[in-house]
C-alpha cells in the first residue's frame, strides 16, 4: 500500500510512488490519504497552485496515474498572515502553549470569508495569540481545527502549534473527539432515543445547503437522546460520531424536526426563536496532544437558549 507521509519540510520537493491498491484513481484522493493528517482544502490548494507533477508535468486533481507511477508535490512556505487583528473579547475556557478552548458566541463567524473578513473568531483569535497559532489551513484559518456555524454558540477547540494541529486532527478523523451538542426542535421524535445514520453531501438544487444524498456524500452519523419534550418542541441532547457541514441540522430536518430558528432547514414562515437555530455545542472532550490526558470541557446554555426554554416550560 501507499505510505503515508507524516511530515515534510517547506519548500522541499515530496514523492511517493502510486502502488496497485491506488491506480487510476484521482490523484487528489490519493493525495488526501498519504496525507491524512491534512485538511481537504490543504489537498486542494497544492493542485490550484500548480504544485502536484507526475512524469516531469504539473498535474490536475482529476489526474488518473498508474501502479509505478512518482507522484511529486511540494509545500509552500505559509503565507504571511495578512487577516487583521481585531480586539474582540473572546471566552477562554481554557488555554495552554498547545491549544484552547473557545466558547463562541452565537452570531461570530469562525474565519473570514467573503462578506465576512472581520469581526470574527480567527480575528480575535489572532490579536489574542499573535503568531502562536498553526498554520496547518493557511491564512484564512489559522489555528481552526473544525467550524461550528455562525448562528451556532459553543466550545471550539484551536491549535496553537502545527504538532497539536495533526494530533487533534487525527482524533477528529478517528471518531475520538467528543462532541455534545445541546438544540430545541420542532415536534416530538418518535423514539427517546435513536441513531441517524444517513450520508450528508451538496444540494443539487441549492447549492448553500446540504441535504442527505447518496451522490457525492460521505456518511455522517449523529446519536440523539430526548431530554424533555413540550408539545410543538422538544429538548435534545445530541452526539456526533462524524462531523460534516451542518451535520445536526440537516439530520434532524431529514428526521422531519428541524431546529428551532433554523433559517435554513427550518420550516417557512416566522422563526420560533429569532437570531439563528437554537443550537448549543455543550461538551468537547478529546486527548491533550502532549500530556496524553483526556481532558472535557462544559459550556452551560446561553441566555438566548435559556430564556426561550423557560417559556416553553412556562406553557
Amino acid at each position: 500500500m501507499t505510505d503515508k507521509i507524516g511530515s515534510f519540510e517547506y519548500g522541499e520537493p515530496v514523492s511517493f510512488v502510486v502502488d496497485e491498491s491506488f491506480a487510476q484513481e484521482r490523484v487528489d484522493k490519493i493525495l488526501s490519504f498519504v496525507l491524512d493528517n491534512r485538511s481537504r482544502s490543504f489537498v486542494q490548494g497544492l493542485f490550484e497552485k500548480c504544485l502536484v507533477s507526475c512524469r516531469g508535468k504539473v498535474i490536475q486533481k482529476n489526474f488518473r496515474p498508474k501502479a509505478g507511477d512518482e507522484i511529486e508535490f511540494t509545500v509552500p512556505e505559509p503565507e504571511d498572515l495578512e487577516i487583521s487583528k481585531e480586539n474582540i473579547p473572546l471566552d477562554i475556557v481554557y488555554e495552554d502553549s498547545s491549544l484552547l478552548v473557545v466558547n463562541k458566541p452565537r452570531g461570530m463567524v469562525v474565519h473570514p470569508a467573503p462578506g465576512n473578513y472581520t469581526g470574527t473568531l480567527v480575528n480575535a483569535l489572532l490579536w489574542h495569540c499573535g503568531d502562536s497559532l498553526s498554520g496547518i489551513n493557511g491564512v484564512i484559518r489559522p489555528g481552526i481545527i473544525h467550524r461550528i456555524d455562525k448562528d451556532t454558540s459553543g466550545l471550539l477547540l484551536v491549535a496553537k502549534t502545527d504538532e497539536a494541529h495533526i494530533a487533534l486532527s487525527a482524533q477528529i478523523k478517528e471518531h475520538s473527539l467528543d462532541r455534545e451538542y445541546l438544540a430545541v426542535i420542532h415536534g416530538s421524535l418518535k423514539e427517546q432515543k435513536g441513531t441517524v445514520d444517513a450520508p450528508i453531501g451538496r444540494s443539487t438544487v441549492d447549492r448553500k445547503k446540504m441535504c442527505v444524498t447518496d451522490k457525492n456524500s460521505k456518511n455522517a452519523v449523529t446519536h440523539y437522546e430526548v431530554l424533555e419534550e413540550f408539545g410543538n418542541f422538544s429538548f435534545v441532547r445530541c452526539i456526533l460520531e462524524t462531523g460534516r457541514t451542518h451535520q445536526i441540522r440537516v439530520h434532524m430536518a431529514y428526521l422531519g424536526h428541524p431546529v428551532a430558528g433554523d433559517p435554513v432547514y427550518g420550516p417557512g414562515g416566522k422563526p420560533a426563536i429569532e437570531g439563528g437555530q437554537c443550537l448549543h455545542a455543550a461538551v468537547l472532550g478529546f486527548t491533550h496532544p502532549v500530556s496524553g490526558e483526556r481532558i472535557r470541557f462544559e459550556a452551560p446554555l446561553p441566555d438566548y437558549f435559556e430564556t426561550f426554554l423557560t417559556g416553553l416550560r412556562s406553557k
